[in-house]
């Protein structure tokens, strides 16, 4: 327990001092800025593996699978780079988001930091219970597997479905229902007094709306990464860095977004490997470096296959 609370507290001390100190006033963030902090997050991420060893060589955390050092390590990287990957769709959805309510740049980063703390609560609550399930219920492992399955072979065939169009979503309309809604923004205020009272500014709602598509991306991600391990620690570390790390990572790939398109591939190809090994887990398990070197090479090859082919289309043009 002291451990997760140390964890805790630790992520909470980044945060305070990301808005309190680094970001304390609302500014628009250069690419050069979210290079930077990219990098440093993912370093960090990567750094943490070497806490993790620690951890678990001197049993400072509770170790349900008795997993031993270096397989724990193994696990958090894999769980960390499935957990990044799947990010890549948030950052579209986002970046939808923010232009459909039209969110000055400069106020972006404030809505995204509050919607990492709602993000921490929410993964942490469906991490719990996604445990929980798969210890009490093992056959469940096959319906995990099956759905991730199902997911893949969607994208594969939905990729050109329809633009997500915030506004005229559920949430939207609902949130309208709830409480008033106005189209104008007064600075980084959520609400501002109107006629009506108090109206929630599209700061508000467009957080509100990237809350529940967090919330709906998770359902993939968490029997994704439940599928490389069950151990509670390893599964919300590994979520929690990968979370932290893409606001910095939204605006270094924001205006790149079009660059990687085949990274879309790649996705659908972690998904398909992590759901088979899901329903084969009760069969067979596959060696830890056979997971994260696919995972690691579904990867490369996307971005290298995007940065090559749409170098050659931006030639044709």
């Amino acid at each position: 327990m002291i451990v997760w609370i140390c964890f805790l507290v630790a992520v909470f001390i980044f945060l305070a001092l990301d808005l309190g100190v680094f970001n304390k006033n609302p500014h628009i963030i250069s690419t050069k800025e979210a290079s930077m902090w990219t990098a440093i997050w993912v370093s960090l991420s990567f750094a943490f593996s070497g806490v993790i060893y620690w951890l678990y060589q001197n049993g400072h955390v509770a170790n349900p699978d008795q997993l031993k050092p270096a397989a724990a390590t193994m696990k958090y990287i894999t769980g960390y780079l499935i957990e990044l990957s799947l990010s890549i769709d948030n950052i579209f959805v986002i970046a939808v988001i923010f232009a459909s309510f039209k969110i000055p740049q400069k106020y972006q980063h404030r809505v995204l930091f509050w919607g990492i703390l709602g993000a921490i609560i929410f993964r942490g609550l469906m991490i719990y219970f996604g445990v929980l399930i798969i210890n009490k219920f093992s056959w469940t492992t096959y319906l995990f597997g099956g759905f991730l399955i199902f997911t893949a072979i969607k994208m594969l065939f939905n990729s050109e479905e329809d633009d997500f169009e915030p506004k005229e979503s559920f949430i939207y309309r609902a949130l309208g229902k709830i409480m008033p809604l106005t189209s104008e923004t007064d600075g980084e205020k959520f609400f501002v007094p109107t006629k009506k009272g108090r109206a929630a500014t599209p700061l508000f709602v467009a957080l509100i709306v990237i809350e529940v598509m967090d919330v709906l991306f998770a359902v993939d991600s968490v029997p994704a990464i439940l599928a490389i391990t069950s151990d509670p620690f390893l599964v919300f570390s590994s979520n929690i860095f990968a979370i932290l790390g893409l606001r910095s990572m939204y605006f270094f790939l924001a205006n790149m977004l079009e660059k990687f398109s085949y990274l879309e591939y790649s996705l659908i190809a972690i998904l398909t490997f992590v759901g088979i090994k899901m329903l084969l887990v009760h069969h067979y398990k596959f060696p830890e470096w056979v997971s994260l070197g696919f995972i690691a090479i579904s990867l490369i090859t996307g971005i290298l296959v995007s940065l090559k082919l749409g170098g050659e289309e931006d030639l044709e043009e």
